[in-house]
């Protein structure tokens, strides 16, 4: 008798089940059934070649939760995805990753559009970048990375300006001719505005509004930094905490790259493709379209780790909800344009009204077609808007929520058996490489008595 998830799955590849593999990958979302399933693909047609699935579908008959786990991990993004494959490159340990959405790979999570051939991103944007050599190595293991340094343009007053602020972005607003470091030293210094306490002393900046006075002065701030935070989080600088704006740069030069970590880059064939890699091994069995609250009652597992919100883990407790941001995307697709939309891959759009006074309600528009040099007849870019609604995005940094998490983490330690990893269980902003390492790390801490129990083990093995 056949289940649901594996009469849909049936009913995308054909009742023989001869498919290949990007068939076999999209049956599996669509159906939810376990991506390790793809094990038993990939061993009876290790070339990718078309099979029958009869020995899949063996697998896919297996109850998940009649075997214990070493790990039970409840996110298939990167923090969840670089614990399970350390455990089991590392330690020969078994995962079951319990994914809620219909895929892995969390945000990072990208395809090929069906109608323009372009290959987008479900999520928004990701541009690979880090300064940490540990994590670039790591990376390595599960692709081939393409050099890619991204820039950004802003439309302000009708213009397209580099984005974050350099030399070049002043002399266009203002009209100006600043041709040196020096000049652009000078001219930050006559526009910036110190925070200074009760008796005229400089201060450090207590919101995201006196951090913005303080690089880049008045009118900078007005023209581009205020109106895209009201955007963007649905309040002004001032109700921020300083380490919102603190993240964006300010160049005194023509640097116009959005990052300068020494390693930017972006995956050859995608990030999905990373995530597929990593999560291969036969001790990873990944669990999509199942909510962990749901299931958490019939696993088996000599550890947790949790990726999801943590006011969410702790919502029995009844306390206020943590404040997030989530986004919006508004897919537009423009057949036969052999050439682009806009001018970059990214262009904000930080002004609440453009140069003819109508109402700019979204942050930025993204399209994919600049990205890896693609080719298309046609192109696609991506509208986005700050909400909140929708899937936690960005925790919102702010005293009152500092203080709230606080509280939860206090209750976080005291879970036995349980780790927090990753943004949203440490309410924390994370770029990439910085999820990477903080999972890398967690691993590190977590592992350190098993390695040290190994080493001890050989050395007496040795020894006899």
């Amino acid at each position: 008798m056949t289940t649901p998830k594996q009469r849909t799955f049936q009913a995308y590849t054909g009742a023989n089940g001869g498919v290949n593999k990007s068939t076999f990958l999209k049956a599996a979302a669509l159906s939810g059934i376990i991506a390790s399933a793809w094990i038993a693909y990939i061993n009876l047609a290790p070339n990718g070649t078309d099979v029958n699935l009869s020995l899949g579908r063996t697998a896919l008959s297996d109850d998940p939760f009649s075997v214990r786990y070493d790990n039970c991990i409840v996110g298939a993004g990167l923090s969840g995805s670089v614990i399970a494959e350390n455990y089991a490159r590392l330690l020969g340990q078994t995962s079951l990753i319990i994914e809620k959405r219909d895929h892995i790979g969390g945000n990072c999570f990208d395809y090929i559009d069906d109608d323009t051939g372009i290959r987008v991103s479900l999520y928004g944007a990701h541009l690979f970048h880090t300064k940490h050599e540990r994590v670039w190595d790591y990376v390595q293991r599960f692709t081939e990375w393409v050099p890619y340094e991204h820039k950004v343009l802003g439309l302000v007053n009708g213009k397209y300006v580099p984005i974050p602020v350099t030399i070049d972005t002043v002399n266009a607003l203002f009209d100006l001719n600043i041709q040196s470091t020096e000049e652009m030293d000078e001219w930050l210094k006559n526009e910036q505005i110190i925070p200074v306490d009760k008796d005229g002393n400089p201060r450090e900046p207590e919101n995201s509004e006196e951090v913005a006075l303080m690089r880049v002065g008045q009118r900078l701030y007005d023209l581009i930094f205020k109106p895209y935070t009201k955007k963007q989080w649905d309040k002004y600088p001032v109700e921020l905490g300083p380490e919102v704006l603190s993240r964006i740069p300010v160049r005194n030069n023509h640097d116009g790259r959005y990052f300068s970590d020494p390693h930017q880059a972006l995956p050859k064939n995608g990030y999905t493709a990373i995530f597929e890699k990593m999560l291969s091994d036969p001790k990873i069995t990944v669990l999509t379209s199942t909510d962990f609250f749901e299931v958490r009652d019939k696993l088996q597992c000599n550890r947790l780790y949790y990726t999801g919100p943590i006011d969410t883990y702790f919502s029995d407790l009844g306390w206020p909800k943590l404040e997030y941001r989530s986004l919006s995307f508004e897919r537009v697709v423009q057949k036969d344009t052999p050439g682009y939309f806009q001018p970059a891959s990214v262009i904000n759009h930080p002004q609440a009204q453009n140069i003819d006074g109508e109402d700019v309600d979204f942050t930025r528009i993204v399209e994919y077609k600049h990205l890896l040099n693609q080719t298309s007849d046609h192109t696609i870019y991506f509208i986005e808007r700050s909400t909140d609604e929708g899937d936690p995005y960005y925790p919102v940094p702010n005293q009152e929520n500092q203080d709230l998490f606080q509280k939860y983490k206090e209750m976080a330690e005291q879970e036995e058996g349980v780790s927090f990893v990753g943004r949203l269980a440490n309410y924390k902003y994370f770029n990439m490489d910085d999820a990477i390492l903080n999972a890398l790390e967690l691993f590190d801490k977590d592992t350190a008595a098993m390695f040290d129990n190994n080493a001890e083990e050989s050395s007496v093995v040795e020894s006899e």
